[in-house]
């Protein structure tokens, strides 16, 4: 089959980056033949994937900071969730998944936590996240590219999210950090984002001291 090499070199990255189980890989390559050409397919079909004009626009959108006026800056989103359509050809906004900065303060005491929650246990998501924190020296505010792939995702959900990453990722340039994370013990402690923002010089993270 012609998909079978690009598949091959996908499997053995998704198990170099943890997204798939322990066994799960050892088990296709004895010889479930049936679903490799299942995922073989999905993968041909991942490589098509298109991103809607709206999550474009929302990137830039949520890139604008300054020079807003006060009710702009409320609607502008503090976090954003993206899915792939129910025909798995194009990225677009998962419907009543987003947090505005103006529900920060007032409707949503947690930013990160009203975040975290928004995200599906059992499936892949992309999302961006606003993050205001506080280093030793001064106060930062930078988008964060995510990418949840969780364990208890089914492995045609991880495949087909990861070979879509790179489509969606062109259309967000400029974004100092990407956080690839597949439980929800990691990506429920802001501890870890502080992590990819900053490592130790991060000593806060929405206005909440983290722990040491």
């Amino acid at each position: 089959m012609p998909a079978l090499p690009q598949l091959l070199n996908l499997l053995v990255t998704l198990m170099w980056q943890d997204l798939i189980q322990p066994g799960y890989g050892r088990t296709l390559w004895l010889g479930q033949r049936r679903d490799l050409e299942i995922y073989a397919a999905l993968l041909l079909q991942a490589s098509g994937v298109m991103v809607s004009d709206d999550v474009i626009k929302v990137f830039n959108d949520m890139k604008v900071r300054h020079q807003l006026s006060p009710e702009e800056a409320k609607k502008r989103k503090k976090a954003v969730v993206f899915c792939l359509s129910e025909d798995k050809k194009m990225i677009i906004l998962e419907p009543g998944k987003e947090i505005l900065q103006g529900d920060v303060g007032c409707n949503v005491d947690d930013p990160y936590k009203a975040f975290v929650k928004m995200l599906p246990r059992n499936d892949c998501r992309y999302a961006l996240y606003d993050a205001l924190y506080e280093t030793k020296e001064t106060k930062k505010e930078d988008l964060v590219f995510v990418f949840w792939a969780p364990e208890e995702a089914s492995l045609k959900s991880k495949m087909i999210y990861a070979s879509s990453k790179d489509a969606i990722k062109k259309r967000f340039p400029g974004i100092k950090h990407e956080w690839q994370t597949n439980t929800f013990e990691d990506i429920n402690d802001p501890c870890n984002l502080a992590e990819k923002l900053g490592g130790s010089t991060v000593i806060s993270l929405e206005g909440k001291t983290l722990k040491s």
